[in-house]
């Protein structure tokens, strides 16, 4: 996507300004890694790499909107656009995935009770 990028580099960060603002790169990706796990856990409980893949799909629709509303307002291309909205797929897939195959939920005879204080 670099050469893409480059090619309306006027509306990015210089490489040296982005080194500055990595670590909010990488926090971004921390909280929709976070809350795609508890959204998977809370709405796909049976869990399974197919399933919470397919449900992270549903779920990246939503940012899909949020690229054409993007490409409306700003001078991007579509290559650009095209890139965003396969990489999203991809990205959430792959992460849903992992996601299924990680989480096991706690069996139905489990219960959980708040241990009254002595």
């Amino acid at each position: 996507m670099h050469g893409a990028h480059q090619e309306v580099a006027i509306l990015w960060r210089t490489e040296a300004d982005f080194g500055n603002h990595l670590s909010a790169l990488v926090f971004g990706h921390i909280v929709m890694a976070f809350f795609l796990t508890l959204l998977c856990a809370r709405f796909v409980p049976a869990g399974g790499p197919g399933a919470c893949a397919g449900f992270a799909i549903l779920v990246v629709l939503v940012y899909v909107g949020n690229d054409f509303i993007l490409y409306a307002v700003q001078p991007l291309t579509t290559k650009i656009l095209c890139g965003w909205i396969i990489g999203d797929l991809i990205q959430f897939a792959v992460a849903g995935a992992i996601i299924g195959a990680i989480y096991k939920a706690a069996p139905a005879n489990v219960a959980f009770v708040k241990e009254r204080p002595h």
